[in-house]
């Protein structure tokens, strides 16, 4: 017999147990956890690279299928048992290696957070100069890197946007991070539709609009669905522990099917804008070269800068753009260290007060060493990585869909699909329940051992992602 068979009943929460007041405050509080980095400069280079449209197409059907039955897991999981993720797997898997999938998805947040909060700091940083209207200096070649060098200017930055993290965590669930998220979620969808408007009526736009809205079949390969799948990652936070919280703070009668799907929908909408945000825009910028749509930091702090230098409105345009970038940094950042601090909670029966001092001593001590392994301990090189870079092959190459493969072996192996029905079922009916079965039990881990072995094979020189 199963073990899940005989936990009729996981342990119901503590009277001090957080929760968010209400669908509309999960909703946009795990919309701003997915809304982040990942969807604004990774997502255009990575559409712009494999295909445009035909990356956007197969992108939206993984995610309504792949992605959607993670979601459900995750949350679904984290509302039946009302923990964090060491907690959800310690009380149906009770073998090591369950074990350890529950504290590798505790952990993976508690490792990104700190690089994440320092290239938040390189926005925060960006923004500041915007509003100077040092405009023309942004653009220039060797000012990212210089910045980047420059290890107190780099962690002072970084600090500053930790402080602001830790701020919001102080507050909890409702005063806190929900509060937080009703206001910047509206705000960000306002500024990246009207930065997004003004993209694609630049001259010559147009071109990259059509390159990343229509699908071209010309355009298609094998890489385009291994790089979508491995978005799908990034802009959903799948594996990342937070699903597994805020599914914890999630009352009862909320409807997990319906909020996933307002979240794939406003994570997508979001995904779409910053396409139309920067893929015309460098379009144009380039004269139709979609190489220019370089990756990561390049794109965000070299290549965009040039963009907005060449515009006629390029300092309101930089302004609204990296406010944007800050916003969407921010609630995520907020729902990884608020995984960290779930965790330590539940775990060690820390107070909110002390766990969250305790992830703030892990950013600090983590994420400088990340701002300063550009500067002052460049000498540090990880399998040929700075620190920043190691962190993030680490968790999210690795780590990642290693989580994500115990997830499903914990529903499809002790758990139960009928156990994960029956905790959707509480509060509507399931609608997409055979596709979520058939997923769960048959694609879902062939899908996520491709992402693994992709991703070492693109780390080891084998495969170009």
């Amino acid at each position: 017999m199963k073990e899940a068979e005989q936990i009729k009943s996981p342990q119901q929460p503590t009277a001090s147990r957080s929760s968010f007041s209400g669908k509309v405050g999960y909703v946009l509080t795990v919309a701003g956890a997915s809304v982040g980095l990942g969807n604004i400069w990774r997502f255009p280079y990575l559409a712009a690279r494999y295909g445009g449209g035909i990356f956007l197409f197969v992108y939206l059907i993984l995610m309504v299928t792949f992605g959607y039955a993670l979601i459900v897991s995750e949350t679904a999981l984290g509302r039946m048992t009302r923990q964090s993720p060491a907690g959800a797997f310690r009380r149906f898997g009770k073998s090591v290696p369950f074990r350890f999938g529950g504290w590798m998805n505790a952990v993976i947040p508690m490792l990104i957070v700190p690089y994440y909060s320092v290239i938040g700091g390189w926005v925060t940083k960006y923004l500041f100069e915007y509003l100077r209207g040092n405009t023309v200096e942004l653009a220039l070649d060797d000012y990212f890197p210089s910045f980047i060098a420059d290890g107190v200017s780099s962690e002072i930055w970084f600090l500053l946007f930790g402080l602001a993290v830790a701020a919001v965590l102080l507050g909890g669930v409702k005063q806190g991070i929900e509060r937080v998220s009703k206001v910047m979620m509206p705000l960000l969808v306002i500024l990246a539709v009207f930065v997004a408007g003004y993209s694609i009526t630049r001259p010559g736009a147009w071109e990259g609009v059509k390159y990343f809205l229509i699908p071209n079949v010309d355009n298609f390969s094998w890489m385009t669905v291994v790089a979508a799948m491995g978005q799908m990652f990034y802009s959903l936070s799948i594996a990342m522990g937070i699903l597994y919280t805020y599914g914890s703070y999630m009352k009862k009668d909320v409807d997990i099917e319906k909020s996933t799907t307002q979240v794939e929908v406003f994570d997508t909408a979001i995904a779409m804008l910053a396409g139309l945000m920067i893929i015309p825009a460098v379009f144009a910028f380039s004269g139709g070269d979609a190489a220019t749509l370089k990756a990561g930091p390049s794109l965000m702090f070299i290549t965009i800068p040039k963009v907005f230098a060449s515009m006629g409105f390029g300092t309101g345009a930089g302004i609204m753009f990296f406010l944007l970038v800050l916003l969407a940094a921010l609630t995520s950042a907020i729902s990884l260290a608020e995984s960290g601090v779930s965790t330590f909670e539940d775990q060690l029966g820390l107070s909110r007060r002390k766990a969250t001092l305790l992830i703030s001593v892990i950013i600090v001590l983590f994420g400088s060493a990340s701002a300063l392994g550009f500067g002052v301990l460049d000498f540090i090189s990880i399998l040929g990585m700075s620190i920043l870079d190691f962190f993030d092959f680490l968790t999210n190459s690795l780590m990642m869909p290693l989580a994500a493969l115990a997830t499903c072996l914990l529903i499809t192996r002790v758990v139960g699909l009928a156990k994960i029905v029956e905790e959707v079922e509480q509060s509507s009916a399931f609608r997409r329940r055979k596709l979520y079965c058939v997923f769960m039990r048959y694609l879902a881990p062939v899908c996520i051992v491709v992402i693994l072995l992709s991703s070492i094979a693109n780390v080891c020189g084998w495969i170009s992602m």
